[in-house]
């Protein structure tokens, strides 16, 4: 549930406060990437191979 206003209106990652914020999974709508997806992006960066957005 979201309850930070700036993460309602514009979201997290918009927000001048977000590299600061110790809260923002709990109030806001930030969501860590998941490992194997992160782990996955990299070697697909790596090889080159962009993906569909």
């Amino acid at each position: 549930m979201t309850l930070c206003p700036i993460a309602l209106v514009a979201g997290c990652k918009k927000c001048p406060a977000f590299s600061a914020c110790p809260l923002k999974s709990v109030l806001g709508d930030y969501q860590k990437p998941d490992e194997s997806q992160t782990k996955q992006d990299v070697e697909n960066t790596q090889a080159g191979v962009k993906r569909d957005e």
